[in-house]
């Protein structure tokens, strides 16, 4: 299955269309960590993190893991482990997985710079749950919960979601 991101705000699985938010610098073709950019292409669905103290086991084909309290996400571009996840404590720069808010309870791993991780162009590029009023991302993409667990019912290993440039008639950010 291809899950498709047409256009800003939309994403598409399984013949129904979802809203989604993006991240807050538009849709990049040329990925920089820190640049707040959805990347264009297609990427895998790696696996499924999610929180055991808010809700069950997501129902889905994809590989799937509990999120512990010690869990974060290298984004420093200089450390080996740059877009990997870690165990906390971790000395360079990283993204706490285990979150106060409900943004992290459900995280698809999309297979962006992981093949093996590019220093710089992108770390912790993700499908989850979004903000209630829909406020823009770092780079991820993100569905209400509900939206979330329905796709992730459609999910199998293999699958991949597309992010096309926007059809403005001018090619994505360079």
């Amino acid at each position: 299955m291809e899950i498709t991101v047409p256009a800003p705000g939309q994403l598409n699985c399984g013949g129904r269309t979802y809203r989604c938010a993006l991240g807050h610098g538009g849709i990049v073709g040329d990925k920089v960590e820190g640049d707040g950019g959805t990347p264009v292409g297609a990427y895998p669905l790696r696996r499924v993190l999610y929180r055991p103290d808010r809700l069950d086991i997501p129902a889905t084909g994809l590989p799937v893991e509990k999120i512990a309290p010690d869990r974060g996400w290298c984004d420093d571009p200089a450390h080996p482990d740059y877009n990997r996840q870690v165990q906390l404590p971790f000395s360079a720069s990283h993204e706490e997985l285990w979150r106060q808010d409900a943004v992290y309870d459900v995280i698809v791993i999309l297979g962006h710079n992981d093949d093996p991780p590019v220093p710089g162009k992108g770390s912790a590029i993700f499908m989850h749950v979004a903000r209630p009023d829909y406020e823009p991302t770092e780079g991820c993409v993100a569905l209400t919960l509900e939206d979330l667990l329905e796709i992730l019912a459609k999910c199998r290993p293999g699958d991949v979601i597309r992010i096309n440039p926007p059809d403005t008639g001018s090619s994505p950010r360079k």
